[in-house]
């Protein structure tokens, strides 16, 4: 398995290149920002569209009803702010106003998950996913690198209904095709394997690569698949690669409750079940420290998937 990196960019370029390129595709685009234009990429936008595009301050609840009001006149709104605030502090809006009146909202969060780094824990949040996937007609996306953050955009503004499309803010490895479409609730298969299946999402999909090649050097033939969309969960997929290789890794930067891991967790029990192994933050909060810092202390490395794929092959 070879995986050529194009150059290290972080996600929420790739959500500020989509959102300026569909801005000129679809005149019905509008975005709506809480003070942090520049931290969403959301310049470009706000320069060639500024009759569309409306900065609320730090009222993110605000927010959240203006978009939802901006869909009843036909237009797909766009909003953009941090992963902490665009979910655990707007919920009951979200709850409300765009799931509940399954509005066609589209909530763009950047900075999520502890790669946020020296923010700290009251901006690192790990629940997101959780919260959101939990919310009837939700869709969820957490796409793992700058081309595919950038199709994400592209594939959520012809889809007809609220998404949460959640990515980061450090430069990673950009490594899937840039002509490549993101297919909402289609797993993407990164490479076949026999012994164990990896399921890996957003930012950890390059650590599971690397842990994948590890593996194979060892004489383990990981199968490994990159799990963009949360929910709707591509349930055959998970199903016909674990009847086959029988023992499952999860791996994400989320809690370990209300994630991923609990989302094929909960597929296994009820149709295949099967030993399985998470890679995922063990119901703690954050800290402050660099990305990689954080990625070691919290066990979210290429040597945890590693393990945690031994750990798997050696309870089948």
């Amino acid at each position: 398995m070879e995986f050529k990196i194009q150059n290290y960019q972080d996600t929420r370029s790739g959500f500020g290149a989509g959102l300026h390129e569909i801005g000129k595709m679809n005149p019905k685009v509008v975005a709506l920002c809480a003070d942090l234009i520049g931290s969403l990429k959301m310049d470009a936008f706000v320069k060639d569209f500024p009759e569309r595009f409306f900065q609320t301050g730090i009222s993110e609840a605000n927010m959240i009803g203006m978009a939802a009001g901006l869909t009843i006149g036909g237009f797909i709104p766009f909003t953009g702010t941090f992963a902490n605030f665009s979910t655990g502090r707007v919920y009951d809006q979200i709850r409300q106003s765009v799931a509940y009146s399954g509005k066609n909202v589209k909530i763009c969060a950047s900075h999520a998950g502890l790669t946020l780094g020296e923010d700290g824990a009251t901006h690192q949040i790990l629940e997101d996913i959780g919260l959101m996937k939990m919310l009837p007609g939700m869709t969820v996306i957490v796409p793992c690198d700058y081309n595919q953050t950038r199709a994400a955009v592209h594939a959520i503004v012809s889809f007809d209904g609220p998404v949460y499309l959640r990515f980061g803010r450090p430069k990673v490895p950009n490594f899937t095709s840039e002509t490549e479409p993101l297919i909402i609730g289609k797993a993407q298969l990164l490479q076949e394997g026999s012994d164990v299946s990896i399921f890996a999402t957003g930012h950890l999909v390059w650590k599971a690569i690397e842990a994948v090649q590890i593996l194979e050097k060892q004489g383990i033939r990981a199968e490994l698949y990159n799990i963009h969309t949360i929910k709707p969960l591509d349930e055959v997929a998970v199903i016909e690669s674990v009847t086959k290789t029988k023992c499952v890794v999860t791996a994400e930067e989320h809690q370990r409750n209300g994630g991923l891991g609990d989302s094929i967790a909960q597929l296994l029990a009820l149709k295949l079940p099967t030993p399985l192994e998470m890679v995922a933050v063990d119901d703690l909060f954050g800290q402050s420290g660099t990305p990689e810092e954080l990625l070691g202390l919290y066990g979210l490395e290429v040597s945890d998937i590693v393990s945690a794929a031994k750990r798997a092959i050696s309870r089948k």
